[in-house]
């Protein structure tokens, strides 16, 4: 897949070029640009009817950064409250050494919330944490991609995240990388009427 990404407090550059973080953003470019457009249309038409590609793209993007050792649904703290199996609000979708990476296909909502949890990561905090990262990814998916993927309206998209960023300088303390993940360029999903439902379907765009 094609991606834009944006830099906050320094983050893109420093993991691209500081020798403790450069090697695992090596891993999240080659995970990213390694999902083609048949290995989305594949995971999407293998799963029974859906609507749109949000949950294909997830899954690609998880067997790649799990085969490369990233932790998948990494606990923050250790206080058993706040580590309760299945409970994600409380956990990283990935983590691997000192980075991050939150995986944010969900409502425009929780925006503020997905950039703050890279944060409550790598801050110190007076719960006891499970995890420390120094950088935080967070993954989303541009307007075009939210368009032509089939995705609900609701979706937060890469430009709304930016747009969170200014706001809440204050708040969001260590640096991130924030990756938009751009539109297929073979193929698009149309909605077709499933009765009480909008299913998705293949539409090629080029042969």
């Amino acid at each position: 897949m094609r991606f834009r990404t944006c830099s906050y407090r320094h983050g893109l550059a420093l993991i691209e070029h500081e020798a403790e973080f450069s090697d695992l953003w090596e891993e999240i470019e080659e995970v990213l640009s390694g999902i083609s457009d048949d290995d989305i249309i594949d995971e999407f038409q293998a799963g029974g009817p859906r609507k749109s590609i949000s949950m294909c793209i997830n899954r690609l993007i998880s067997r790649g950064l799990v085969s490369c050792g990233w932790s998948s649904e990494s606990p923050i703290f250790a206080d058993p409250v706040y580590n309760v199996k299945g409970e994600s609000r409380w956990r990283l979708d990935f983590a691997k050494r000192n980075v991050s990476i939150e995986v944010a296909f969900n409502h425009g909502e929780a925006a503020a919330w997905n950039l703050l949890k890279p944060v409550l990561a790598s801050e110190l905090n007076h719960v006891r944490k499970a995890i420390t990262t120094e950088i935080g990814v967070v993954i989303t998916a541009t307007e075009e991609l939210k368009a032509a993927g089939g995705f609900d309206g609701a979706v937060g998209t890469f430009e709304k995240y930016v747009q969170y960023l200014r706001p809440l300088r204050d708040v969001l303390t260590v640096p991130l990388v924030v990756i938009g993940l751009e539109a297929p360029d073979s193929f698009r999903i149309v909605h077709l009427d499933g009765g009480h439902k909008k299913i998705g379907h293949v539409e090629r765009t080029q042969p």
